[in-house]
């Protein structure tokens, strides 16, 4: 299968991936609305905006070379442009959840899941500031972009698998403290769910793989 035929799969179970979440959020869990009096609906906003944002947007810039149309330059700005965007869908993510930690006196940065987040946003945000400098404003010497290309991708991709790994965290951090039921719907909603972003992940890293 050619890498267009894998990235094809990766899209796929990216939106996958997002319809079930709202599923699950929306119809399960309150709603969203970083406004709200309810905490629990302020919380929600944190898990769509940290995947859309550090895994979706982020495997969609991944693949931007190969899935946009016209010269390297072009896919290059579409790739920065996404990545840029995943950081201020991160940064409302990460305010979301440091709101309902106030709401409800809840301690910060406690858990497994929090270490791996935050280590993944600070990480991601570095790596971006250091492609910007290198491979667009002002731009190294080529030498030098040529070096920093295999480091950049390579730190890229598994800064991919971070958030995956944060995101897999989370879910289950989530369904141990809501209590769910062993094949109850919820359950398998929220397992469908983590292996639907797992295999995004997967496919994401294929096609580029076979590029």
């Amino acid at each position: 299968m050619s890498a267009i035929g894998i990235s094809g799969l990766a899209h796929l179970f990216g939106i996958i991936s997002i319809i079930l979440l709202l599923v699950w959020l929306v119809h399960y869990r309150e709603g969203i609305d970083y406004d709200s009096d309810d905490g629990f609906r302020v919380f929600n906003v944190h898990p769509l905006m940290m995947f859309l944002g550090f895994i979706f947007l982020v495997g969609e810039a991944i693949m931007a070379f190969q899935t946009v149309p016209g010269e390297r330059p072009k896919g290059k700005f579409v790739h920065m442009t996404l990545h840029l965007i995943a950081i201020v869908l991160g940064i409302v993510g990460l305010c979301a959840v440091f709101k309902f930690h106030n709401m409800g006196n809840i301690a910060d940065v406690y858990s497994l899941h929090s270490w791996i987040g935050i280590s993944t946003f600070c990480l991601f945000g570095l790596q971006w500031l250091i492609g910007l400098i290198t491979f667009m404003f002002p731009g190294a010497q080529a030498q030098t972009r040529a070096r920093m290309l295999p480091w950049h991708r390579a730190s890229g991709r598994v800064l991919l698998f971070m958030a995956i790994c944060a995101a897999e965290t989370g879910l289950m951090e989530k369904a141990g403290f809501i209590g769910l039921k062993a094949h109850h719907r919820e359950t398998k909603l929220v397992n469908f769910t983590g292996l639907s972003i797992l295999l995004f992940g997967v496919f994401v890293e294929m096609s580029v793989g076979v590029r």
